[in-house]
Order: C-alpha cells, then sequence, then structure tokens
C-alpha cells in the first residue's frame, strides 16, 4: 500500500486546511518544493498536491510552485494533482510539464462530458476525487453538498475509465479524527478500480487498519496534517505497509 504525503499549496505556501476551510489553513512550509524533496528523501512514492486556490476559483492559481515541485522531483516518484482543473488543455498542460495523474474532482460531478473526454484523451492519467460529507459528494471547494450518492457516482466513473477514485471524508480531513474506515470499504467493495483513502488519517494505528482492507481495494492513503504536526512518522509509516502488504 503506498502511503502518499499531500502538498496542499495556497498562495505558494504548503499548509493544511481543516475540514476544506480556507480560513482555517496552518503553513507548514514556505517552501512546497522544499517539503517535496523531503517526502522523497523519506521514502514517499508518489506526491499528492492541491491547488487550494484553484480548488475555489475554477483554475489553476499555482503552476509555478507546481512546475517547481516537478523540477525539485525530477521524475523520480509519480505526482497526481488536483484543484481547479476544469479543462482538457490544462490537464494536457500539467502532463507536458510532468505530472502523471491529474485529479478531476468539481468538474468531474458538475461537467460529465468533460470528465468522459478526458478519461478517452488521457487513458490512465484521470483519477476522480469525489469527497463526500455522510454519504453525499461536495463540490467547488467542499463548500456545496449535492444530492449525489457516493457510490453511484463512482461507478458511473468508472465506466468512464478512471484510473482510481480518491475519497475524501470530508468531516474527518485535517482533523486527526481517524479514517472512516467503514465508508471507504463500502465503496470500494462496489468498484473495480483502486480506491485512495483520505482523510483523518492520525497515527500508525490507522495505517495498520488501512492495510487490513487493503485487499478490498484499497491501494493507497493521503495523509497531511499527521505528518506535518508528528503524530504520523511517514518513514515508519511507509515501512509498516510494506510490512504488513508482504505478510498477506
Amino acid at each position: 500500500m503506498l502511503i502518499i504525503p499531500a502538498i496542499d499549496i495556497k498562495d505558494g505556501q504548503c499548509v493544511r486546511l481543516k475540514q476544506g476551510v480556507m480560513d482555517d489553513a496552518t503553513v507548514f512550509s514556505e517552501n512546497p518544493e522544499d517539503m517535496a524533496r523531503h517526502w522523497l528523501e523519506q521514502g514517499a512514492r508518489r506526491l499528492h498536491l492541491v491547488d487550494l486556490n484553484g480548488a475555489f476559483a475554477g483554475k489553476p492559481k499555482n503552476e509555478s510552485v507546481i512546475r517547481a515541485i516537478v523540477k525539485a522531483i525530477d521524475g523520480s516518484i509519480p505526482i497526481q494533482l488536483g484543484g481547479g482543473i476544469r479543462d482538457l488543455e490544462t490537464i494536457e498542460r500539467y502532463l507536458d510539464n510532468g505530472i502523471s495523474y491529474i485529479i478531476i474532482g468539481t468538474a468531474a460531478v458538475k461537467i460529465p462530458g468533460f470528465l468522459h473526454d478526458a478519461c478517452y484523451a488521457f487513458p490512465g492519467q484521470i483519477m476522480v476525487g469525489l469527497d463526500a460529507k455522510e454519504g453525499k459528494v461536495a463540490v467547488d471547494g467542499w463548500s456545496k453538498v449535492t444530492g449525489h450518492d457516493v457510490v453511484d457516482l463512482a461507478k458511473k466513473f468508472e465506466d468512464y475509465g478512471v484510473e482510481a477514485i480518491i475519497y475524501t471524508d470530508i468531516g474527518r480531513d485535517g482533523m486527526l479524527a481517524g479514517i472512516n474506515i467503514e465508508a471507504t470499504i463500502a465503496l470500494a467493495r462496489e468498484l473495480t478500480v483502486p480506491v485512495v483513502a483520505s482523510g483523518g488519517i492520525t497515527n500508525l494505528d490507522d495505517i495498520k487498519t488501512l492495510c487490513e482492507i487493503e485487499s478490498e481495494g484499497i491501494m493507497g492513503a493521503i495523509t497531511g496534517r499527521a505528518i506535518y504536526e508528528g503524530t504520523l512518522d511517514f518513514k515508519k509509516a511507509q515501512l509498516l505497509a510494506d510490512e504488513l502488504s508482504a505478510m498477506v
């Protein structure tokens, strides 16, 4: 199982939000590219980037920082990116610049034809971020909760050809409250594409719990606040995940 460090970018800085609230941001680094190098040195095999300003604006806002991160990593590991990506031109530009996977969130829900076209144009490189509150999908930087059921939408997007589904429980994101295992399993069992868990990972116990359900279709877990505040040692987390996966 991949343990994936998150680098959320707001105003050019590496931050973490609580429950997606932009005004409740904690700055962890003024140099996101240095943070990317740090996680690479700690053994990360993939990075998760989010353009937070872009997510709220509906268009890229931190492209220069993202390019700097790509340059710093220099192709050593894959990078997945989301936040404000709403057209094919933006996807193509990011992929040409060295991003490995594009995450489509709000646009996948609001403009399903766009997601379908993206999967067709860039096979194997499109992931969908489904952010949910009490089983319903949220959009526009989590500011609006729709009436769409998570499982129903995920099945629809799977048919489009997405590479994976990133599932985030908004209520737990950035709260260090533990991951919503029940909802994550329920989603993974309904799909054939892999699920990446996100939101609420706190410590090594959460990693153990996730590894226990890896066979259900959980390919990885994104972690942010826990590794920045020190409740989770990233290197130990990935080593533990490797050990437990090898035992299965």
